[in-house]
């Protein structure tokens, strides 16, 4: 059966899930399914992460960002690996690809008690904050903690679609390591490496990524035949969410990776700000095929969550 090439991602309420009929909900759960599989991504409306959090962690985002580079590198620890805190300009480069991204971020990942044995182990890292914005620790955890509700209705009803195992992926993420990342994107120079792009071509390493309304336009999915990009445009009223690869590994490529990128400003040569939300689940979960999935056989091993990561962080240049 050919796959569908969609012209934009579908939009889908969240509310219609949570509260709506066994109707509204059936129909969700349908319509989440077909945009992730067949265009790789879905626009969620009516999500209940109010505008005004969105809008105070994005005014930290652009603070920090203002800071000067020395500032900045105060908050870069090598032993993170990139996991949190600072990540400087032109490290990240997408798997395979030799040129460094247009881009510099800052990692906030889920708040645990200093006792907590992923903290003692050191699988996570504690959070650390910078010391010249104010509030910045507040607004950060606090969309860090409404994305992390968001992503669990949306695991559960992906499970309903894939006739998972009950709480096969809502269990897979309790104490996840998911990561939210603000992102700065400068103004171009017009020194830049040849070819070099604000965000090559990537698939995300987690289960799925939920992205609160990006200041300019610029993101782009390649379409599931491989052929074209297309830009997907949401605001702050919406979060576009898209696959990653250990949804794709875990479900046999039924449901493949969203493939993506953030091209170069065309027009207004400006700054671009971003907030992805990587859903990752919990170190030793085991990212094995589920059963429905299985068809012919499994395409890919079974492997620890951690294990997975370590290995894609290293291809995209973040374990130092």
């Amino acid at each position: 059966m050919s796959i569908e090439i969609l012209r934009h991602p579908p939009k889908v309420s969240l509310l219609s899930y949570k509260t709506g009929t066994p109707e509204e909900k059936k129909l969700f759960i349908d319509q989440l399914f077909y945009g992730l599989k067949e265009f790789g991504s879905v626009l969620l409306t009516d999500h209940g992460v109010q505008t005004e959090k969105i809008d105070n962690a994005y005014k930290r985002i652009e603070e920090f960002f203002s800071l000067t580079d020395e500032n900045k590198l105060k908050y870069c620890n090598k032993e993170f690996s990139g996991q949190r805190g600072y990540t400087p300009f032109g490290k990240e480069k997408a798997k395979g690809n030799n040129i460094a991204d247009l881009k510099e971020f800052w990692h906030v990942g889920r708040e645990l008690d200093e006792g907590h044995h992923y903290i003692k182990t050191k699988t996570y890292f504690g959070n650390i904050w910078p010391k010249e914005i104010q509030n910045f620790k507040e607004d950060l955890n606090d969309i860090y903690s409404l994305l992390d509700e968001v992503s669990r209705d949306l695991l559960a009803a992906i499970e309903v679609a894939l006739d998972a195992p009950k709480n096969f992926l809502t269990d897979m993420v309790f104490e996840g390591n998911s990561i939210l990342r603000g992102i700065h994107y400068p103004k171009l120079s017009g020194g830049e490496t040849k070819g070099a792009l604000r965000a090559a071509a990537h698939g995300d390493i987690n289960l799925i990524t939920l992205m609160v309304g990006p200041t300019d336009s610029g993101l782009e999915i390649l379409d599931r035949k491989g052929k074209n990009w297309v830009p997907v445009s949401s605001f702050t009223s919406e979060i576009e969410v898209h696959v990653g690869d250990m949804l794709s590994r875990i479900t046999n490529e039924i449901i493949p990776s969203s493939i993506h990128r953030v091209i170069n400003p065309s027009n207004e040569n400006k700054a671009r700000y971003s907030m992805p939300y990587f859903v990752h689940p919990a170190p030793e979960a085991v990212l094995k095929c589920i059963p429905s999935c299985l068809g012919k056989g499994a395409k890919y091993p079974p492997i620890t969550s951690h294990s997975f990561l370590m290995e894609r962080l290293k291809d995209i240049n973040l374990v130092y």
